[in-house]
């Protein structure tokens, strides 16, 4: 097994309101091995983005506060770290490739400078060669003609060299960890396979772990080493890639995989629809929070929060279904509050 670079423990995040803390998550716990790549997979609103800012302390600019649980990388718990310490890791060991491409480059700045200045920032590295090394930064990811490139503006590049771009400043530092927030979201087919590639060569080349968050199973099926399936704020399965798609468990990971076109190997079968909606935070059943859309759901289901259950191995689903299995451990603990539970 990987040696653990980030572990992410009973993370609760939330945003204070006037009805007090809000929960976005609620003690997750996940963790990503040197050179691995994890996907953090689920529906808008799942909580998805909120981790990933979480990890980066940017959820502190966000209006977003860290309730509980920590964030270690390399033993160092990044909850309690000031900004300060965490701008000398955000950006040159821990790098983030943010969902709109066009929206996180500075539209007055040519995208050479903005590569540019990650690289004097983090690498005390001089005008000129900075300046060489971003041209080198845009030539690594495929960017043609990167010299004449790097004197551009975002707006006078395709979405698809944007989001080149974009992950050129990432990877500019050569950081241990990349936190990929929906990297293909807004691409074409074509050019999201393009963006794919590039990032696994990257990482063989580069040797970083990958967090990869995105909608789309495909994606994580085509990337990841191992799935987490959030919904409404918690993990409620997490395992191998090929457990999760083989042995999908919970009825959430198995509505997600229905819904893909052609899962099952049937042509012109009407498209399978999770019914109902995701709660909004703040407003979550009672019990199991998937219990309103879920085809299997039993009394205890919308009485009691489930444990999370060990499936299979190394693979822990949360769901009433799997009561006669062990209860799953996470470093050594139950995966979730028994207290909260009884």
């Amino acid at each position: 097994m990987a040696e653990k670079l980030l572990e992410i423990r009973k993370l609760t995040v939330g945003f204070v309101t006037d009805k007090g803390l809000v929960k976005a998550t609620d003690e997750i716990s996940l963790s990503i091995g040197q050179g691995q790549t994890v996907c953090l997979v689920g529906e808008s609103g799942s909580g998805k983005s909120v981790t990933s800012l979480a990890v980066m302390r940017l959820i502190d600019y966000a209006g977003g506060v860290i309730a509980d649980g920590s964030i270690q990388y390399h033993g160092q718990d990044l909850t309690v770290k000031s900004q300060e310490e965490m701008r000398h890791i955000r950006g040159n060991r821990i790098a983030m490739i943010f969902q709109d491409p066009m929206s996180s480059l500075n539209p007055v700045f040519t995208v050479g400078e903005q590569i540019a200045e990650s690289l004097r920032l983090h690498q005390d590295m001089s005008g000129d060669k900075a300046w060489n090394a971003a041209v080198d930064m845009l030539r690594m990811v495929g960017i043609p003609a990167p010299e004449i490139r790097a004197k551009q503006y975002p707006h006078e590049l395709s979405g698809g060299m944007c989001q080149r771009v974009v992950i050129a400043i990432a990877l500019a530092c050569k950081p241990e960890l990349l936190i990929a927030d929906e990297p293909t979201t807004a691409l074409d087919v074509t050019v999201q396979a393009q963006i794919l590639d590039l990032l696994r060569k990257l990482q063989s080349e580069l040797g970083m772990s990958i967090l990869l968050i995105t909608h789309d199973m495909g994606v994580a099926a085509e990337m990841a080493d191992r799935v987490a399936v959030m919904y409404a704020g918690a993990i409620v399965e997490e395992g191998p890639v090929e457990e999760i798609f083989s042995h999908p468990s919970h009825p959430y990971t198995i509505g997600l995989l229905q819904s893909i076109p052609g899962f099952e190997g049937e042509r012109g079968r009407e498209l399978y629809t999770i019914q109902g909606t995701i709660p909004p935070i703040g407003q979550l059943p009672t019990g199991c929070r998937f219990n309103p859309r879920c085809p299997h759901a039993m009394d205890i289901c919308r009485e009691k929060e489930p444990f999370d259950f060990l499936v299979g191995e190394d693979h822990r689903a949360a769901c009433w279904l799997f009561e006669d299995r062990p209860v799953a451990l996470v470093d050594g603990r139950c995966g979730r509050d028994e207290v909260k539970r009884a």
